[in-house]
């Protein structure tokens, strides 16, 4: 079974829905890393797409904030504004779902988790060689996925020593490695490169491809300066960054 790996959604239904199209005749099922929520000006609609289609789902911070159990002034001004809006634009069902989700999940292989294994809730960023190789002991599955720092990349440890892979694009899995991979952002990449990104991961041949989708940028903008969101959200769509 192929499965498509989406993280940090952030209210772009836009990004969403085309990495959907894209990976439905890839991935037969879905899992989503966190983060559907915030920044972003479709919350509640990416809430029901998300949890329509996802097979596995886990928390990330900005679940946490949506609902209480991170204070807002755990974020920055930017991200407790959004908060704030999104709070306010949610049902009672959808804050449930979201309050309900677990900080990471097995599923084959992979261990899936928002932010480090080590240590799920307190929202590291996983960038640098060492923040990675420092999470191998917190996952005993030969896979986690991560998403959060919205820059995808790969770590792995084996017989012959670590290896960091910046820039990640494709990934084939060596006998006796195993893997920590993070797939990017589809609704707010931070890579310089402002299309939506995704994971597919076939589990059965140990191959991870990273893709990006073209959306519609500026309806998604748009939609952040219609809602009178900070400015700075939408900019960042158009930079990728």
């Amino acid at each position: 079974m192929t499965y498509a790996i989406l993280a940090d959604v952030h209210g772009n239904l836009e990004a969403l829905r085309a990495v959907l199209a894209d990976c439905a005749g890839r991935a037969a099922a879905v899992l989503c890393l966190g983060d559907t929520v915030g920044y972003g000006a479709d919350p509640g609609p990416c809430v029901d797409l998300v949890a329509a289609r996802a097979l596995a789902v886990v928390a990330g911070n900005h679940e946490w904030g949506a609902t209480g159990r991170l204070p807002p002034g755990w974020f920055n001004g930017a991200a407790r504004a959004a908060l704030a809006w999104t709070r306010g634009r949610l049902d009672d069902d959808q804050r449930a779902w979201l309050g309900a989700l677990p900080l990471a999940r097995e599923v084959d292989d992979a261990t899936l988790v928002h932010a480090s294994p080590a240590e799920p809730d307190a929202w590291d960023y996983l960038l640098t060689a060492g923040d990675g190789f420092g999470a191998f002991g917190a996952f005993a599955t030969r896979w986690c996925f991560v998403g959060h720092s919205h820059v995808p990349g790969a770590w792995s440890l084996g017989s012959s020593g670590p290896a960091h892979h910046r820039r990640l694009t494709t990934l084939g899995a060596e006998r006796g490695r195993r893997y920590l991979v993070s797939v990017g952002s589809v609704g707010q990449p931070r890579d310089g490169d402002p299309r939506a990104a995704y994971a597919l991961w076939d589990p059965g041949i140990g191959a991870v491809e990273i893709r990006r989708v073209a959306y519609d940028v500026a309806a998604a903008r748009r939609k952040i300066e219609d809602a009178r969101l900070p400015r700075i959200l939408g900019d960042r769509l158009v930079a990728g960054s």
